[in-house]
C-alpha cells in the first residue's frame, strides 16, 4: 500500500505550542509536511496562495487549528473557511485548551473532523498526536 503524504498547516500563535507540535510530531516519526500560521489572517493567505505561493502543495491536506489567537481566531476562520467554494472541503481538527461547551458546538456545526483538548502532559500529548497521524493516514480526504 502506497503512503499517503498529507500536508499539514497548523494554525496556532504560541510558539510553545508549535515547538510542542513539532516535539510530538518527532516522537511518532511523523515525517509529514508542516506548516505554520500564526493566526487565521495568515492562513488563509497560506491556502488561497494570496501575495505568495500555495505552500500547501497537493491534493492531501489536513489542518490543525487553534481557537484562542489574535487578529482572527479558530471559530472566524472555520467561518470564512468554509464559506470559500475551493477551501470549504478540506478537513479540520481543533487542537486547543478551550474546554468551552459554545466553541465546541460552533466547531461541530462549522463541520470539523474532531476537537481534541490539548493534554496537560507532554507523554499525553505525544499519545494524541499518534492517535491523529493513525487517522489521518486511514482517512481518505478530498
Amino acid at each position: 500500500m502506497e503512503e499517503k503524504k498529507t500536508s499539514l498547516l497548523l494554525i496556532d500563535d504560541d510558539e510553545v505550542d508549535v515547538m510542542t507540535v513539532k516535539r510530538a510530531f518527532k516522537k511518532n516519526n511523523i515525517t509529514n509536511p508542516l506548516y505554520v500560521a500564526n493566526n487565521g489572517l495568515e492562513a488563509l493567505k497560506m491556502l488561497r496562495g494570496n501575495e505568495m505561493p500555495k505552500l500547501l502543495p497537493g491534493q492531501r491536506r489536513l489542518i490543525l487549528l487553534d481557537l484562542n489567537m489574535p487578529k482572527m481566531g479558530g471559530i472566524e476562520f472555520l467561518r470564512e473557511l468554509r464559506a470559500d467554494p475551493e477551501l470549504k472541503p478540506l478537513p479540520v481538527i481543533v487542537l486547543t485548551t478551550s474546554n468551552e461547551d459554545q466553541d465546541k458546538v460552533e466547531a461541530y456545526n462549522l463541520n470539523v473532523a474532531g476537537y481534541i483538548i490539548k493534554p496537560i502532559t507532554f507523554t499525553k500529548f505525544v499519545e494524541a498526536v499518534g492517535i491523529l497521524n493513525k487517522y489521518w493516514a486511514l482517512s481518505e480526504m478530498p
